[in-house]
């Protein structure tokens, strides 16, 4: 598992992990400061992530979220901004993306 790191004034601002297996990459442990939602780093790290996964010679990459999540909306408008779909939807949401 990978992980990155966007960190602003010595304070991690935004995480994001990936692992690869065989063909599937899958996106996880994603996370955003309060003050930094809206600011295009989340954007920036998925697509960081997303080479990693293509480097690793996947064709699609997947992210789950969940709706109890209280900024599950926010996080599935991102994912549908960035170009993934929803795959499967009940109770558990998992995008994917073709690569």
């Amino acid at each position: 598992m990978c992980v990155f790191v966007a960190v602003s004034e010595g304070n991690v601002a935004r995480t994001v992990a990936c692992a690869a297996s065989g063909e599937e990459g899958h996106l996880r442990g994603m996370a955003v400061l309060p003050d930094w939602q809206g600011s295009g780093v989340a954007s920036a790290l998925l697509q960081t992530a997303e080479a990693e996964i293509r480097n690793q010679r996947c064709k699609r990459v997947t992210i789950d979220t969940t709706e109890p999540l209280a900024h599950a909306m926010r996080a599935m408008a991102l994912h549908y901004l960035v170009g993934f779909q929803i795959f499967f939807g009940m109770p558990l949401y998992e995008w994917v993306k073709f690569l």
